[in-house]
């Protein structure tokens, strides 16, 4: 667990988590996806080239980390059309199917372990939960069955930026009405989500990444909320 060792639960109004990598795991999504990629591939075989599409995606979105140039939404897909010789339209018809659709069912069975016992901990504890990923998010809450006060995405007009630009979370902050340092993140990655955080002086957590049926992060800080700090 990176970030703070101890959360004052006292002077937390505001839980902001990332999505992906946070709220389920990545690894047992993939292998589920691996499959249906495969088997639907194999018996379309020249369509193949989407899966070069999926990869070079996310590759030119990972180079750019903290980009602010302006027009995220057009520009992420822009950025894999100039490296691959691709149609706009198609790039962005593969990504939607493959990353913002398709995995949406699966989702459901990799969410984290007590995922939901800790957001219903938390509002019932009066402290509002927010969501800062740099992708779509509102599709993949409502398949988790997860509720949040606030969703923003990097690619929202508001925030139009990657992170770790800090900019999502001070956005968040402000729209709930709270300073920085009144808001936990919780992310999985020290390079985007801790150094996002650092930037906008907010606290923060990495979570631990143990196996899934080991994974027990948000039980031992939900056992953090509801047990008082001593001196």
């Amino acid at each position: 667990m990176k970030g703070y060792t101890i959360v004052d639960w006292s002077a937390i109004k505001v839980v902001i988590f990332d999505v992906d990598g946070t709220l389920y795991t990545q690894s047992r999504l993939r292998k589920r996806m691996f499959y249906a990629l495969i088997k639907h591939y194999a018996l379309r075989p020249w369509q193949a080239k989407d899966l070069m599409i999926l990869q070079r995606f996310r590759v030119e979105r990972e180079k750019r980390a903290g980009y602010a140039g302006g027009n995220l939404e057009k520009a992420q897909y822009e950025w894999c059309v100039e490296k691959g010789g691709y149609s706009p339209l198609k790039v962005r018809q593969v990504v939607e199917q493959w990353m913002f659709t398709f995995p949406n069912p699966y989702l459901a069975q990799c969410t984290y372990p007590g995922t939901h016992s800790f957001f219903a901990k938390l509002k019932s504890k009066g402290i509002k939960v927010a969501i800062y990923s740099d992708y779509k998010a509102h599709d993949k809450m409502l398949a988790m069955g997860l509720e949040a006060d606030l969703i923003v995405s990097s690619t929202d007009p508001e925030i139009d930026r990657l992170k770790p630009d800090p900019t999502g979370l001070l956005y968040i902050a402000k729209k709930l009405q709270v300073l920085p340092e009144q808001c936990l993140f919780i992310g999985d990655r020290q390079e985007m989500d801790g150094e996002c955080a650092i930037r906008a002086g907010m606290p923060y957590l990495i979570l631990d990444k143990k196996p899934f049926n080991k994974f027990n992060f948000y039980q031992q800080l939900e056992h953090t909320l509801t047990v008082p700090i001593t001196a």
